[in-house]
């Protein structure tokens, strides 16, 4: 059988990794990382209602090469982009054509989870995967026995590392509940023979306490597929060949995951240079942020006004130029009657047209008096009030200006927020805390924090392209707040702010 012919060909080359780095050696260097992690592959795969674990595989046993050209630093990053909760990388070189420089590489690349993806027969291969930065470890219950599994579970959660112990039978999913696995998954591909059958899973989720996470492994194609694991309380796919031949990981993703039913407003914010508008009018967020307490983005009142003005300049500028497209494209037919069978229909056709972009002054500790004064001179459409301001502060600035007011809690834990739910303030704005600093710090804080508020609120804090769709799936905010991260060395870069608007668009198709 081919398990076999792996297991057999593993213990050879875990010989020989012995004889180029001895057991000792590793073991050492392993256990002088932290182990304190905090298990985020675990983590990870109960953020969302829905998770996936995107695989980085350039071949298999079954259908031989995958992805003849094979740039995984790429693969991995758009798999991040795409909203994945983790990523599993193969090591196994022979059957599988992995390698630890993958795992390596592209633990190293991105901000999510990774698992060692490989045959794993010896505690030497726990501790390589340790030193080269794996989250998680794949333990095969067709490999091993539960004294085996036992152990080795436990001496990677020693080193702060994950077990995702893998069945495929109701023996076999027993073996892992024996062994005390936190993470259960299922292969509905017989790792024996390599048939498939995609509802091995569904049928032995039952087995398993509520409490364990489940995934279902191989198979799965279709938001159908991931429909009925939906259905049967299963939360999280790990797939790979389906992702790997997909062209664009993020609309795959998206596609499989489902429509969240909205899209989110965007909000970007700190923007401080004129030269920086021609990019925000032509990405179209929804809100623009200007930041008048003292920080590297500061404007006064008077800049805010001239850039403002030049929004609204350049946003005229193309109505106009859009207009005059509309007019050269339009024949004069389409406007007018229009005969078919008898049947007259009329062709509507009207000039395109421009949603403004709303305008929000961000203060912190400021006088009402100021603020009123900034409003009317600049023409902000929205106050952000981000520093100590109370409700009754609120309350009265609210009668002294039509601004919208919204109020920015930085969080440190869910009493943070609990604090703020029945505020007057027309927007609640949740960002990371800091003791210095008031927004902008590209930090990201606890979203499970947000769980209790049920009225629209924005999300800041350490958003940016590698976190906003998992932002936007797990959370479901109104809004997203950006502003460090459409930065290149702390200026505005056109590009990242028109990809990331793209992004946003992309994650509901």
């Amino acid at each position: 059988m081919i398990l076999d012919r792996i297991v057999e060909s593993t213990k050879h080359r875990v010989a020989a990794e012995k004889l180029e780095q001895p057991l000792e050696d590793v073991k050492a260097a392993a256990l002088a990382l932290p182990s304190d992690t905090g298990f985020p592959f675990e983590a990870a795969l109960r953020q969302q209602d829905f998770n996936f674990i995107c695989e980085v595989k350039k071949a298999s046993p079954s259908k031989g090469i995958i992805a003849e050209h094979f740039p995984y630093l790429e693969i991995a990053k758009e798999y991040e982009l795409a909203g994945a909760a983790a990523i599993s990388v193969l090591t196994e070189p022979e059957f599988f054509k992995g390698s630890k420089q993958y795992l390596q590489d592209i633990a190293a690349a991105v901000n999510i989870p990774v698992l060692r993806k490989d045959f794993i027969i010896d505690e030497y291969q726990i501790y390589q995967a340790k030193i080269w930065g794996a989250s998680a470890i794949l333990l095969l219950c067709a490999c091993l026995d539960v004294s085996a599994l036992t152990r080795f579970r436990q001496l990677a959660e020693s080193l702060g590392l994950s077990a995702l112990v893998e069945a495929h039978d109701a023996e076999e999913v027993q073996m892992a509940i024996d062994c005390g696995a936190r993470i259960i998954g299922v292969n509905n591909r017989n790792l024996k023979d390599f048939t498939v059958d995609v509802n091995n899973s569904v049928r032995l989720r039952n087995l398993v306490d509520d409490d364990v996470i489940f995934v279902s492994e191989s198979g799965l194609e279709t938001p159908e597929d991931i429909q009925v694991l939906r259905d049967n309380h299963i939360g999280v796919a790990l797939m790979g060949e389906s992702f790997m031949r997909a062209p664009n990981k993020i609309e795959k993703l998206a596609y499989l995951y489902g429509s969240i039913y909205y899209k989110p407003v965007v909000k970007i914010c700190g923007i401080s240079k004129i030269e920086t508008i021609p990019a925000i009018v032509e990405a179209k967020p929804d809100y623009m942020g200007l930041v008048f307490a003292p920080s590297k983005r500061q404007v006064s009142v008077e800049q805010a006004k001239e850039l403002i003005l030049e929004l609204r300049r350049k946003e005229d500028d193309y109505i106009a130029l859009a207009t005059k497209l509309w007019h050269s494209t339009v024949s004069f037919e389409d406007n007018h009657d229009l005969v078919n069978n008898g049947t007259h229909t009329v062709s509507i056709a009207e000039p395109p047209t421009v949603k403004c972009i709303q305008t929000v002054g961000v203060f912190v500790n400021e006088t009402i008096e100021n603020i009123v004064s900034a409003v009317d001179i600049a023409g902000l459409d929205v106050v952000q009030l981000h520093g100590d301001e109370d409700e009754t502060f609120i309350q009265v600035l609210k009668k002294k200006t039509t601004a919208d007011i919204w109020k920015a809690v930085q969080v440190c834990n869910a009493d943070d927020v609990k604090d703020w739910l029945d505020s007057a303030a027309d927007m609640l704005l949740f960002d990371a805390y800091h003791e210095d600093e008031r927004g902008g710090i590209g930090h990201s804080f606890d979203w499970t924090s947000l769980d209790t508020v049920e009225r629209p609120f924005m999300l800041a804090g350490g958003i940016d392209a590698t976190n906003v769709a998992r932002a936007i799936r797990t959370v479901r905010p109104y809004g997203i707040d950006i502003s460090s991260g459409v930065e290149i060395e702390g200026r505005k870069d056109a590009q990242q702010i028109s990809a990331f608007m793209e992004l946003v668009s992309a994650i509901n198709q």
